[in-house]
């Protein structure tokens, strides 16, 4: 079984100071069930890839838990030497002890940082799919590219394997994105080569307590990693919603307390700027959206409904409406919202609409968020999107937030024309001094005062990873149109 991690961070080969391992050499390590071998198949200061492989012996394999395949002869005709399991995630935590728990003596900086990663699993035994590999992996900041298998390509008529191919890319710190498959392997397997004790809820805690309390498909990673056990499901829980109340604490102390409440630019909380860029942004705008007092809100462009989540954990936000003209994005915002209580989903409802055009569903809201939408946006369009939002629609405050192109350096993105954007999908990104151009702009034609700001950590050259900008609507009209025109 094979896993690889690439990256594009410059130099590239600072990868191998993350995880303990020499580009140029082979290192080998003894398991309980054969050996992991983990070398670097390419080393350049443009791209590096660590692989971790996994010779299993089957006669090893001690008749612990399931058999693999449900059957008595399943524990000796069985797929584990070649399809990742939680054989791999053992692997994993032997291999790569010290980058699972973000230690890095050489590059300390670098360990805490998000970088740009591509992990691939060519065979992951995954029960339920590619859905499945989708619902537990997006949530987490992943874009996941997951294909399945076919049982003989010589025969499509015999149709697919249990097995995928999934292609994992996004910005994260390498210990989180670690601890993610650590927990996750077994998760999609559904099974695990050992017997599951009550020491595995610490191990789940330690790896999932920082992601794993607030991810909507909860229950079931529970669950499936601690193998059905009831018991053992129950106190994991009690600790995750331990820490998902004093991680709440923390929130209402920072969103409602004096200092943030008179300093519109206080910092984020340590705990948060040591978080994903995404989570401080989803953090960011739940902030601005608490100082704003508002109670009704939309999230225009919602994707597959993170933001929405977060929303409806606070009962400040009485009504959520998400917006996105994908069928797709909504149906998974559908999922993630599904396992909510019922007070809370009761909030939230999904609209299908196009920004870019005036919607009566969307005027009346006390605060409307643009998350990195506007960039997925062709730049003649901004107009219509501007008309929509902030002279139609015309909420009392609008958040937006969208990538600072000049960060984009730190990422490794640079060079050739459209090599510099951070997603596929981006039509342009700004510089901070077009965004703020622009802010300006649309501010002075539709009658709102702009307040901005920057959203992750601070490069005195290059300023925040994340451009933030709080629109507040005036009480007097500053223009006589706010129905048309350039913006």
């Amino acid at each position: 079984m094979l896993l690889t991690v690439t990256t594009t961070h410059e130099p590239a080969t600072d990868l191998g100071y993350l995880l303990v391992k020499h580009p140029d050499r082979v290192h080998e390590f003894e398991l309980p069930h054969g050996r992991a071998h983990v070398f670097f198949p390419e080393a350049t200061p443009q791209r590096c890839t660590a692989a971790l492989m996994v010779e299993v012996d089957p006669s090893r394999l001690g008749r612990t838990g399931r058999d693999p395949d449900g059957f008595t002869l399943g524990r000796y005709v069985n797929d584990r030497p070649y399809a990742a399991s939680s054989l791999l995630a053992t692997a994993l935590n032997r291999a790569f002890r010290s980058a699972l728990r973000g230690e890095c003596r050489e590059r300390r900086e670098l360990a805490a940082t998000p970088i740009p990663l591509t992990v691939r699993i060519p065979a992951l035994r995954c029960r339920g799919g590619t859905d499945l590999a989708g619902r537990l992996l997006e949530p987490l900041g992943w874009r996941v590219q997951a294909t399945p298998v076919p049982l003989d390509p010589t025969r499509p008529e015999w149709g697919e394997s249990p097995y995928v191919d999934v292609t994992l890319t996004g910005t994260l710190r390498l210990a989180d994105a670690l601890n993610q498959l650590y927990v996750l392997l077994p998760v999609f397997d559904d099974a695990k080569h050992y017997w599951v004790s009550p020491a595995e809820v610490d191990k789940l805690i330690r790896a999932g307590g920082g992601w794993l309390a607030g991810h909507p498909e909860r229950a079931l990673i529970t669950h499936r990693y601690l193998a059905h056990s009831r018991a053992l499901a129950l106190a994991a829980s009690a600790r995750l919603d331990a820490l998902q109340t004093a991680e709440s604490l923390t929130d209402a102390d920072t969103v409602e307390g004096p200092a943030a409440a008179t300093d519109e630019d206080a910092e984020l909380p340590a705990a948060v700027a040591r978080a994903p860029l995404a989570e401080q942004r989803r953090r960011a705008v739940l902030t601005e959206l608490h100082r704003s007092g508002a109670a009704s809100v939309l999230d225009l462009g919602c994707g597959s409904g993170a933001l929405l989540a977060e929303l409806a954990g606070h009962s400040q936000f009485t009504r959520i409406v998400g917006v996105d003209i994908s069928p797709q994005a909504l149906r998974q915002a559908e999922r993630r919202l599904g396992p909510m209580p019922d007070r809370r989903r009761d909030r939230v409802s999904l609209l299908q609409s196009a920004l870019t055009y005036a919607d009566d569903r969307l005027v009346g809201f006390d605060a409307a968020v643009l998350m990195e939408v506007v960039e997925h946006v062709d730049p003649p369009r901004l107009p219509a999107l501007a008309a929509a939002v902030f002279g139609h629609a015309r909420p009392s405050t609008v958040v937006v937030t969208t990538p600072n192109v000049e960060y984009n350096v730190r990422y490794g993105l640079a060079g050739t024309p459209g090599a510099q954007l951070r997603h596929h999908d981006h039509r342009f990104e700004w510089t901070r001094a077009e965004f703020s151009a622009w802010c300006e702009q649309v501010a002075l034609r539709y009658g709102y005062a702009v307040r901005i700001t920057g959203v992750g950590e601070a490069d005195p050259e290059l300023g925040c990873p994340t451009q933030l900008a709080v629109f507040t609507l005036q009480a007097v009209r500053t223009t006589p149109s706010s129905r048309g025109g350039e913006a």
